[in-house]
């Protein structure tokens, strides 16, 4: 009885809210507020409001006269011209008043207002440029996450048997992306993933991260084995890259149960999270060059062979993490941050990691940081294994 009670009462607030939604001039009165809250240069106003007041109380004339100005030129950095110049006219409406009012010379007040005219043409001006720019920014911002999305794909929270999580900052925020690169996608031969960094910055860096995504797609369907995967990508940089440009990263795969593949070519080492015990660093027993270096030396990267149960977790990352520095220029200390914040949910862990990273360094990244975390669960029900595309 009780539950029905519930329900109808809920059916009775959706008629009601339903109903004032309906109303013909609810939806244009709500605009028309909306408009106006947003349109209005309230503190503009109000400083020419107060500067009116000084006047009033003071009783001082021309002293206070040419403070109006300051009106529309805070008006400029906050609203269109439209909003500049409504203000530089209330402005002009009351210094002339109060000019008369207060018996200014004439000469006096026309100069007076002039000033206060010049002002509000060059603060109209100002603003139009400055609306210009923003429509730009926001252009350039909309094309920068349509990019990252497209290069940087969203992770699910599980894909095949492993829960995922993934946190990225680019050190550009304005762009929104950067050189570092991440990629987690299942395959015949199991999932397989990538995690690196282009040297060097901006455009340049953001196509060789392209470029070592799309080999990478294409190879873990391609190859059987992991190694084939890091040598298609290998020939293609060498086609394709300059003889300064390399790329450091960490291929991973789970071709079978209980198994895991590493190959590192130059990359900070992962960090592997045992169900129960410390967190250990995954060096490469055989060190390898980075991407795109292979032609200068004689190594060659080496496959690694990892126990993988349940419960276990792997951390990749990039060097903008273990490069972060504070105040006093310590470096942010991973292995530890990550024993205080594991847990058996990605998600938190990296959430608390980022979080005490940007805390760390004071809130703003010198450089790309990327986290890419996979854990096995116990037991994960069929239902839940996304299909992940890249």
């Amino acid at each position: 009885m009780s539950q029905a009670r519930h329900h109808g009462d809920d059916r009775w607030l959706t008629r009601l809210f339903t109903k004032r939604e309906a109303e013909p001039g609810a939806s244009v009165r709500r605009r028309a507020v909306a408009q106006l809250t947003v349109g209005t240069p309230l503190v503009p106003v109000l400083i020419v409001t107060g500067v009116v007041i000084a006047d009033l109380v003071g009783g001082a004339g021309m002293i206070w006269l040419p403070l109006l100005a300051a009106g529309p030129a805070l008006a400029a950095t906050t609203n269109g011209p439209r909003g500049v110049l409504g203000v530089g006219l209330l402005a002009a409406a009351l210094g002339a008043s109060l000019g008369i009012r207060d018996g200014v010379p004439a000469r006096e007040l026309a100069a007076a207002l002039s000033a206060l005219a010049a002002v509000t043409l060059a603060g109209g001006l100002a603003s139009v440029l400055r609306v210009r720019r923003e429509r730009v920014l926001a252009a350039v911002r909309s094309v920068a996450e349509t990019a990252q999305h497209a290069l940087l794909k969203p992770v699910p929270a599980t894909v095949g048997p492993f829960q995922t999580a993934v946190r990225y900052s680019a050190a550009a925020a304005e762009a929104r992306i950067g050189g570092d690169l991440y990629a987690l996608i299942p395959t015949p031969y199991g999932v397989r993933l990538i995690v690196g960094d282009v040297r060097g910055k901006g455009l340049p860096a953001v196509g060789t991260a392209a470029l070592v995504l799309g080999v990478f797609r294409e190879a873990a369907y391609d190859e059987p084995d992991l190694l084939a995967v890091v040598d298609r990508i290998e020939r293609s940089l060498a086609r394709n890259l300059g003889g300064d440009d390399f790329v450091t990263a960490v291929v991973a795969g789970y071709p079978r149960g209980g198994q895991l593949e590493v190959v590192n070519c130059g990359h900070a080492p992962p960090l592997l999270v045992r169900a129960s015990g410390p967190v250990e660093t995954v060096e490469p027993a055989h060190p390898a060059p980075p991407l795109g270096l292979r032609a200068l030396t004689e190594q060659t990267p080496s496959l690694q062979r990892l126990p993988f149960a349940d419960g276990d977790q792997l951390l990749l990352y990039t060097d903008g993490v273990i490069e972060a520095r504070d105040r006093d220029r310590a470096f942010y200390p991973l292995v530890e941050g990550l024993a205080r914040h594991v847990s058996d949910e990605p998600a938190r862990t990296l959430t608390g990691l980022h979080d005490e990273l940007l805390a760390h360094v004071g809130g703003r990244l010198h450089d790309d940081a990327a986290l890419l975390l996979i854990r096995k669960p116990a037991a994960l029900p069929e239902s839940a294994q996304v299909a992940y595309v890249a």
